[in-house]
């Protein structure tokens, strides 16, 4: 089988499996980046998370067994109040943490130039921490991620260990970073249109698709110019981790110059 056609198998067996993602469906804010992909051929989604704000309550000591089996006392993609984290606290019967988890896209790409056009598009909307690896059985993954995140422990063995002066002072933080990381998104979908369109434009004229790929380079202070697909769990990063076996293939780290 050839790779355009193993590819197209790939991505068509990815789409057609089912959301297991707590919410079981795109997130609202990342709907229409997902099926801009997944309208292209050359690329597919197979994990998202557009960035929440979350309360998850378990051992801080034990962050393998916290991961499967923490207790997630509130869940939000939207800006919070302190009232929802006082009252989620309520419930803590161990050492609750609050979370900012930014925006963070897994794309798995036909050919490495479509995920450097993509890894592109990313660094100039401030995903600064995006990479591309490419697993043993030639599968090109492209993360979209970014390292604004937020996370500070609030309890102790079910005992609240802050006031809630600084609970609302960091749900103010949590909040400013949401917002930013939105913004960031629409950017990511603008400049990504833009490109795609470049890209278009570029196989119609073969002159400057050989520009286009000469020139792939980050520049300092570069101004960046209903869908079917997945949220991201704890699952899909395990299996997408996991799926080329005991090979992990190469990580191709790609930063821009100010990096």
């Amino acid at each position: 089988m050839d790779r355009s056609a193993e590819f197209g198998r790939w991505k068509a067996q990815c789409l057609s499996k089912v959301d297991l993602s707590r919410k079981g469906s795109v997130d609202e804010d990342v709907v229409e980046l997902v099926q801009l992909l997944n309208a292209r051929e050359q690329f597919f989604t197979t994990s998202s998370c557009s960035g929440r704000i979350l309360l998850r309550d378990g051992d801080i000591n034990s962050f393998e067994v916290q991961k499967q089996n923490c207790c997630w006392l509130l869940v939000t993609h939207k800006p919070c109040v302190k009232d929802d984290v006082i009252r989620a606290l309520k419930k803590a019967n161990g050492d609750a943490i609050l979370k900012f988890e930014p925006f963070v896209l897994h794309v798995q790409c036909r050919q490495l130039q479509d995920a450097q056009i993509l890894h592109s598009v990313a660094i100039d909307s401030g995903f600064r921490n995006s990479g591309i690896t490419v697993g043993k059985r030639g599968k090109t993954i492209l993360a979209v991620r970014s390292t604004h995140g937020l996370e500070v422990p609030l309890s102790h063995k079910g005992k609240l260990m802050v006031t809630e002066e600084y609970i609302d002072f960091l749900l103010n933080i949590a909040n400013q970073k949401m917002e930013e990381n939105k913004k960031r998104i629409e950017r990511f979908y603008n400049c990504l249109q833009h490109a795609l369109e470049r890209e278009t434009d570029s196989k119609s004229h073969p002159k400057m698709k050989e520009k286009n790929n000469s020139s792939y380079t980050h520049k300092k202070n570069r101004s960046p110019e209903k869908a079917h697909g997945k949220s991201i769990t704890e699952e899909n990063v395990k299996e997408l981790e996991n799926e080329d076996d005991d090979d992990p293939g190469i990580i191709v780290n790609i930063f821009p110059d100010d990096y």
